[in-house]
């Protein structure tokens, strides 16, 4: 297939949002509502229905497909500061997992915490293998602080046209901040000192 974007063919965008007023038993934030944000992309895999040792394919133009997913997670944003996110993958039914995971590296991650800005945190990441309607659930920790308990959470997408069998959904979601009414104790950002966010 001729490529779209990059050297990759993608068949489409996709992009969601939503924003939390008021928690499960009916109180009001406390503070801000909570915005989360899903940005996706239907690519189509080249190694689809063949087991391949190299996957360079899917990983060498990564880190432009990364700055792609940054820019538009910050345009879906709109000025919302992002404290949180995660990324994930659904591997159409004629691929492997580990195609989902070869879009996901270090590669495609790095452009995405460059956009968001500091996000010096490890990215949770989850994924599956699926057809079109697939739901997913997206784990969220904080950009700067992986142990910051109160910013554990989940988005959960589906895209009602893919994957198709073909195709790779490459996933990307963010929070504009922790759960409302969060109390379970633990690291708070304010004990966050070290240099990478993580002591």
């Amino acid at each position: 297939m001729d490529p779209t974007f990059a050297s990759y063919h993608i068949r489409k965008w996709y992009a969601q949002s939503d924003e939390t007023l008021v928690n499960e038993t009916g109180r009001p934030a406390d503070g801000e509502p909570v915005r989360k944000f899903v940005i996706a992309c239907a690519v189509h895999n080249p190694y689809a229905g063949q087991f391949s040792e190299d996957l360079s394919r899917l990983i060498d133009d990564s880190p432009a497909l990364g700055a792609e997913f940054g820019r538009r997670l910050l345009d879906l944003a709109s000025g919302v500061p992002i404290q949180s996110y995660g990324k994930s993958c659904i591997v159409g039914v004629n691929g492997e997992y580990e195609h989902g995971n070869a879009l996901l590296t270090t590669a495609f991650a790095n452009p995405v915490r460059e956009a968001i800005g500091g996000a010096k945190a490890w990215i949770p990441s989850t994924g599956k293998r699926g057809g079109p309607g697939t739901e997913i659930d997206i784990p969220l920790a904080h950009k700067d602080a992986l142990y910051v308990r109160s910013h554990y959470d989940t988005v959960t997408a589906s895209f009602a046209d893919g994957p198709d069998p073909d195709e790779i959904l490459v996933i990307m979601a963010a929070a504009s901040r922790g759960r409302l009414h969060a109390r379970l104790g633990g690291l708070t950002l304010d004990d966050m000192t070290g240099e990478d966010g993580l002591t």
